[in-house]
């Protein structure tokens, strides 16, 4: 067997392999879509239905507009409208992000140029986050309370911030190493400020790495779903809280809405992701700036 008839089969094998994984990983995404246009009687049906007949959208309309009143049997499930949930959501989630993207950034410049925190410290600092949320919710509850944010919106974006600020330090401060000094240096001799070159100069070039780590962290803080539960779940529900009204014993589930609503919350970050796919492929990939 030739070298070249090696290389072939290898490939084969490979892209079999990656082929494989690709349709177990889209697979419940498609059961998710295609559940969501399902009719109520073969949401349960034996055998399996993978393909909706016929296909409707009575389940999105009963999820996305005035019809919440839905009676599964004995139980009825009475969920606000998703739009506010919605609305919650967008807001909780693109402020915490922001806010830890901005300061993860001048974290990480300080981090990364004047060593404001030592290896110890930035190993620390990620630990933090390795914390399982469940075990500081109950004092956070106890000082929240006393604070008065608890089931607001300020105390959601305020612990949200706080648990992906470690992300964000990590993953810009890599980016940063990136960029040579000597950029810096340039903009310092033609007498442009510290912060003017963080702004004007730093940030620009590490822009790719700023988009992925903000759709990383986009993507945590939307689909939260225990923080939001505990401290938040009555004035300011989130979708995630609003997709978990769907959920009761086996009689009361009811799948094709859970589903429709779980497509809601997937697309807008599939659309996201669509629009700066460019900036994802350069920023997960380390930046495009060598030395």
């Amino acid at each position: 067997m030739t070298k070249s008839q090696k290389n072939r089969i290898g490939s084969i094998v490979r892209y079999t392999l990656l082929t494989i994984w690709a349709v177990i990983v889209a697979f419940p995404l498609y059961w998710m879509v295609s559940t969501s246009f399902k009719p109520s009687e073969q949401w349960f049906a034996w055998p399996t239905v993978y393909i909706p007949d016929p296909w409707t959208i009575v389940n999105y309309l009963d999820v996305w507009t005035d019809r919440q009143e839905v009676a599964t049997g004995q139980y009825i499930i009475s969920a606000q409208r998703p739009w506010i949930a919605f609305g919650n959501s967008l807001m909780i989630a693109l402020t915490a992000t922001t806010l830890s993207v901005v300061y993860g950034a001048v974290i990480a410049y300080g981090v990364s140029r004047y060593r404001v925190l030592s290896e110890v410290r930035m190993f620390q600092l990620l630990m933090l986050r390795m914390i399982p949320p469940i075990v500081i919710v109950a004092p956070l509850s106890l000082y929240y309370s006393a604070l008065g944010l608890l089931d607001t919106a300020t105390g959601l974006i305020l612990i949200y911030f706080l648990t992906t600020l470690p992300y964000s330090v990590w993953m810009l401060k890599s980016f940063i190493d990136e960029v040579p000094r000597e950029v810096e240096q340039a903009a310092e001799i033609l007498g442009a400020p510290r912060w003017r070159t963080l702004v004007e100069v730093v940030l620009p070039l590490v822009r790719s790495g700023i988009v992925a780590t903000f759709l990383f962290i986009l993507i945590l803080t939307w689909s939260e779903y225990l923080l939001a539960l505990l401290l938040a779940k009555t004035e300011v529900v989130t979708l995630p809280i609003e997709l978990s009204k769907y959920q009761g014993t086996t009689e009361g589930r009811v799948y094709g809405r859970q589903a429709a609503l779980s497509v809601g919350i997937t697309v807008p970050l599939v659309f996201i992701g669509l629009i700066i796919r460019k900036h994802l492929a350069r920023g997960f990939s380390f930046g495009m700036i060598r030395r």
